[in-house]
C-alpha cells in the first residue's frame, strides 16, 4: 500500500512541492501577523506547527477532491489513480480521518482554542465538498464555482496566523484582513493560472477557463487576479512599513506577466500556456516571501 500512496502522491500531491508550499504560507502567515502586532516573531516550533497544520489541510482538500471528481473521473479521466485503481477511495478516507486527527492533535498541543478555528476551517471545507449543495448550478458557472471555492485559501492563511497571536496572548490585528484579501486573490490568480491551456490541450469533460471564457477572457481575468494580488498585497505590506520592498519584488513579475500572457494569446502553445501556469507560482512565492520573510530580513 505504500508502494501505491508513494505513486499517488508523485501523480496528484507531490510531497515536496506541497511542504514547501505549506511551509512557506506558515511562516508569511504567522510572521505577518507577528509585524503586524509588534511582536516577536513566533518561535520555530509555532511556525512549524501552522506549518504541519497548513499541509494537512492540502492533504484533506486533495482526498476530498477525489470523492467530489469521482464520477467525473471516470468518465473523462480514467488515468487518473483512483478510477484506474491505483489506490481506492476507501483507503483515501483513511487517509482523511489520518490527517484530521493529526490537525487536532497539534492544536490540542499549541493551544486548544485552535479547535474553534479549525472547525470553522473544516465547515467550509465541508460546504466546498458538497458543492455547496448547488454543484449542477455552480459547475454550470465557472465564476460563481470559482468565487465559491476561492475564500478557503484565505481561511487557511487566517488558520496560520493564529499560530502567532493566540497562543501568545495576542488578539488578531486588523491588518491580518489585508493580508488575507491578499491571499484570496492570489488563490483565484493560482485557480485560473492551472485551468488555461492550448487549444490541443483541452480535454473533453473538463472545464477549464481557456475553454469555457474562451482564451482572451480567460487570460485577461488572469491578469486581473494579478493585478489584484499585487495591489492587495502592497496594501498588506504598507501596513507593515514595507510597501516599497513589496513593490520592487512584485513590478518585475507584473511586467513578465504581461509579456507571458501576450505571447500565449499571440500563439497558444502548449509551453506557453504552462508558463502562465509557473508564473502564477512565482508571483505567489513573492507574494507569501514579500509579506513574510523577506519583510523581516529588510527590517531586521
Amino acid at each position: 500500500m505504500l508502494e501505491r500512496l508513494w505513486i499517488y502522491q508523485r501523480e496528484r500531491f507531490p510531497l515536496g512541492a506541497m511542504g514547501a508550499l505549506a511551509g512557506l504560507l506558515a511562516c508569511s502567515s504567522t510572521f505577518y501577523s507577528a509585524l503586524a502586532r509588534g511582536a516577536q516573531l513566533p518561535g520555530v516550533g509555532l511556525v512549524a506547527a501552522a506549518a504541519a497544520s497548513a499541509f494537512l489541510v492540502f492533504v484533506q482538500m486533495r482526498v476530498l477532491d477525489e470523492f467530489k471528481d469521482a464520477e467525473d473521473d471516470v468518465r473523462f479521466r480514467p488515468y487518473r489513480p483512483v478510477p484506474r485503481g491505483l489506490v481506492s477511495l476507501r483507503e483515501l478516507g483513511w487517509l482523511l480521518a489520518g490527517a484530521s486527527a493529526a490537525e487536532v492533535a497539534i492544536a490540542l498541543a499549541v493551544d486548544a482554542r485552535l479547535l474553534w478555528l479549525l472547525a470553522a476551517l473544516w465547515g467550509y471545507l465541508a460546504l466546498m465538498a458538497i458543492e455547496f449543495f448547488a454543484r449542477d448550478w455552480l459547475r454550470q458557472r465557472a465564476f460563481a464555482y470559482l468565487a465559491s471555492h476561492n475564500p478557503f485559501g484565505a481561511l487557511i492563511a487566517l488558520y496560520a496566523a493564529a499560530f502567532d497571536w493566540l497562543p501568545r496572548g495576542g488578539a488578531a490585528h486588523p491588518a491580518l484582513a489585508l493580508f488575507a484579501l491578499a491571499v484570496f486573490f492570489n488563490t483565484a490568480l493560482l485557480e485560473i493560472g492551472r485551468k488555461i491551456r492550448a487549444p490541443q490541450d483541452e480535454e473533453h469533460g473538463v472545464a477549464t477557463y481557456s475553454a469555457v471564457w474562451g482564451r482572451a477572457s480567460a487570460t485577461f481575468a488572469w491578469c486581473g487576479a494579478l493585478g489584484l494580488t499585487a495591489a492587495a498585497g502592497w496594501a498588506a505590506a504598507h501596513a507593515t512599513g514595507h510597501g516599497s520592498t513589496f513593490a520592487w519584488l512584485m513590478l518585475p513579475v507584473v511586467g513578465l506577466a504581461a509579456v507571458t500572457a501576450g505571447r500565449y494569446l499571440v500563439e497558444p502553445q502548449t509551453g506557453r500556456a504552462r508558463a502562465i501556469e509557473g508564473l502564477s507560482g512565482i508571483a505567489s512565492l513573492v507574494l507569501y516571501a514579500g509579506l513574510g520573510p523577506l519583510a523581516v530580513m529588510v527590517g531586521a
